[in-house]
């Protein structure tokens, strides 16, 4: 997609303020994830370490999406001198939108293979729901990318329903196969599951409304400033809330298999009395 020439400085203060907030938010959930991995038991720990992983892979790319934006326009200003009314694109510079998909295609497989890793589902099952979950799933961001960067409509619609089929067969596995699959599991970790599901489904939902923008006849400045704040409020959502997700899951499957470890991490910390002479 060209990018935009013009930008109000409310545009690019958005833009410029999103992609920070989304920076710090993937940087904190990746340090508070590794911290806190310890919590739960071993055979968790993959799952909530692959969590961490994401965020910590998204904190990169949005650290190069960040410094693109900023690269790529400049401050006009306009009346009084140091009052920057607007922002022009710098030629020959750019704001680089492929960095988005290539976080995509790295996290998009692992929040699938994390959101199966911390069931412990028997060996055979979970190998036979990542074999259909991944490559889907890498399919359906490489099938999304061409028609991202085409302005043309018709391709844009071609490229968008290629990339649907592995998206609807990503949600019958996992609404489908995976409640099968998971009908063992302790009725609360069911209903955390229930919500990881409908997450990552009103989240990834956000991203074919952006895609389908100018097949809308929305295009411009705006446009591009909703796509940015969109794509960036669903990938925290759908990264660190769903990372925090696995989490909770994961204490709540150690708290199950091992009372021993329930009673160990809940326990009440005694309070040391202030001493009577001090």
């Amino acid at each position: 997609m060209a990018n935009v020439e013009m930008l109000t400085n409310g545009q690019f203060q958005a833009v410029y303020n999103v992609l920070s907030l989304a920076l710090a938010a993937m940087g904190a959930t990746t340090i508070f994830l590794l911290v806190v991995q310890a919590r739960v038991l071993p055979r968790y720990r993959v799952a909530v370490v692959v969590s961490a992983m994401v965020c910590l892979i998204a904190a990169y790319h949005y650290f190069r999406i960040f410094n693109s934006f900023s690269d790529a326009y400049v401050a006009i200003e306009a009346g009084a001198p140091g009052v920057q009314d607007s922002y022009q694109l710098v030629k020959g510079v750019g704001f680089n939108e492929g960095y988005r998909y290539v976080d995509w295609l790295l996290t998009v497989p692992l929040l699938l293979f994390e959101t199966i890793a911390v069931l412990a589902l028997p060996r055979a099952v979970r190998s036979s729901l990542l074999w259909k979950l991944i490559p889907a799933s890498a399919l359906m961001i490489i099938l999304g990318f061409p028609g991202e960067i085409t302005n043309e409509i018709a391709p844009k619609a071609v490229w968008g329903a290629l990339s649907t089929i592995p998206f609807i067969y990503i949600l019958y596995v996992l609404f489908v196969e995976l409640s099968r699959a998971a009908k063992s599991q302790p009725n609360q970790v069911g209903k955390e599951l229930a919500g990881l599901r409908w997450l990552l489904l009103a989240t990834w939902g956000v991203y074919p409304i952006s895609y389908m923008f100018p097949m809308f006849g929305l295009d411009g400045a705006d446009s591009f400033v909703y796509r940015q704040i969109g794509y960036s409020v669903a990938d925290v959502l759908a990264k660190c809330l769903f990372g925090l997700l696995i989490y909770k899951i994961a204490r709540i499957k150690s708290f199950d298999d091992d009372p021993a470890f329930e009673a160990q991490e809940t326990k009440d910390i005694p309070v040391k009395k202030a001493d009577a002479s001090a």
